[in-house]
């Protein structure tokens, strides 16, 4: 079935609050992995479009990037020698993560809790995906003297209680907008 012209606009809205997030790290002091609210709005779009829009807004935001357009947070900021970024792989993470989280959603229905652990489960797919790319990256393109601990200090520790707290924003803000806006069968 093909996507309605409102889950469509959705969807934009989403792929350009991703986009325009990116904006505001770039005030922050750098880092290998920089921090960010592009996971919040990941799992918003998990949450409130479901699995079907979710990943494609943010697809988009990734093929914006990667055709040139300086969307991602990082230098080179876009174009597709992103692909070698360390940080890439957690884009790539995005996508699955937010397939997740309304894969999660569609099963365990729209309550507070199902928010919660949908999110939760894409967290997990999100560092599934991010830190192993980090690692292959760092130790085999750039030869840096890297081990899994060291990619789980840069990756990984600087970033879960931040991302736990984001995830709870998250699935506090998705569970009220799919239950005013009865977005269930989204």
């Amino acid at each position: 079935m093909p996507p309605k012209t409102r889950e469509l606009a959705y969807a934009a809205v989403f792929t350009a609050l991703i986009a325009a997030s990116t904006v505001l790290t770039r005030f922050l002091p750098a880092a290998v992995v920089p921090y960010s609210l592009q996971p919040l709005l990941v799992f918003l779009a998990g949450g409130v479009l479901g699995r079907r829009m979710g990943p494609l807004s943010v697809m988009a935001y990734i093929l914006l990037g990667l055709i040139g357009i300086p969307v991602f947070a990082s230098p080179p900021y876009g174009g597709p020698a992103y692909f070698l970024a360390p940080t890439f792989g957690f884009l790539l993470g995005f996508v699955p993560t937010a397939w997740a989280v309304g894969f999660c959603l569609e099963r365990w229905g729209n309550t507070l809790t199902a928010h919660v652990l949908s999110i939760i489960s894409g967290i997990a797919v999100l560092y599934l995906i991010g830190l192993p790319y980090l690692y292959v990256i760092l130790k085999f393109y750039l030869g840096q003297a890297v081990d899994v601990g060291y990619v789980i200090k840069i990756g990984f520790l600087p970033f879960i209680g931040l991302d736990l707290v984001k995830a709870s924003v998250a699935a506090f803000i998705s569970y009220h907008v799919r239950k005013n806006l009865n977005l269930n069968q989204v």
